[in-house]
């Protein structure tokens, strides 16, 4: 998932909209309650493994962050860089579930298991989630789903099924409401690697490329779109 300092200058960039140094970070840590238990999520996977003792005081003040904060993330989650909680209130990630980069969760938002009871016992399944998505408050995401990249979860859904990317979906249960989205990320922040310019251009391929996939055929792009997602058209929600 990156190193610490990655992850954490990521998760900074999201909230300031520009590159932060280490004392904008410390400052933010010490007073964004909504951040604050990104940072010390950071320290505890920097820490895992192999120093025990700091490990150990970084869950002491991961769970106090979380605490202050209202919400329940689970020190030994797997998130990309570029993290951001808006509110937080109520917010529940299962400690399997995998996050990716540039993820934006807002209050209420549940990430969590999905068992399946059978003669032969208990299977329990976890969700994915892709990079650049975006999850609505009180959006409720369970199993063993992936949730596509740039994808747009809006409030209040209720997702058992996996979104293709760059899909909008809402309702309970959710429905794929838009295809072809650009994703929202607010202040998106930069992979190490990656030229900050390019996130501008980047932006918009995702319409474009579709568009011109279709170009000259005589069809709607909206309706060539959901023809993407035609494996989705036979359920009820997603």
């Amino acid at each position: 998932m990156g190193s610490f300092w990655t992850n954490i200058k990521a998760d900074a960039y999201r909230i300031k909209g520009r590159p932060a140094s280490i004392s904008s970070i410390l400052v933010l840590g010490a007073l964004n309650r909504s951040f604050r238990p990104i940072l010390t999520l950071r320290l505890c996977q920097a820490t895992a493994g192999s120093r025990p003792l700091l490990n150990l005081i970084a869950r002491l003040f991961h769970r106090f962050a979380q605490a202050k904060a209202g919400i329940d993330m689970p020190s030994v989650l797997r998130a990309g860089p570029g993290l951001t909680i808006v509110h937080g209130w109520g917010l529940v990630v299962n400690r399997d579930a995998i996050l990716g980069s540039n993820v934006t969760l807002f209050n209420g938002v549940v990430i969590g298991r999905k068992d399946k009871i059978t003669a032969e016992g208990r299977e329990t399944h976890y969700p994915v989630i892709g990079d650049d998505v975006w999850l609505g408050p009180q959006a409720i995401i369970v199993g063993g789903i992936e949730i596509g990249d740039g994808a747009i979860i809006g409030p209040g859904s209720v997702v058992t099924k996996s979104v293709p990317p760059h899909c909008v979906v809402g309702g309970n249960p959710a429905r794929i409401l838009k295809s072809g989205a650009l994703p929202d990320v607010m202040n998106r922040a930069p992979m190490e690697g990656q030229d900050p310019q390019t996130i501008a251009i980047s932006s918009g391929m995702a319409q474009d490329n579709v568009k011109a996939r279709w170009q000259g055929t005589g069809a709607t792009t909206e309706g060539l779109i959901i023809s993407d997602c035609r494996l989705y058209s036979d359920r009820e929600g997603i």
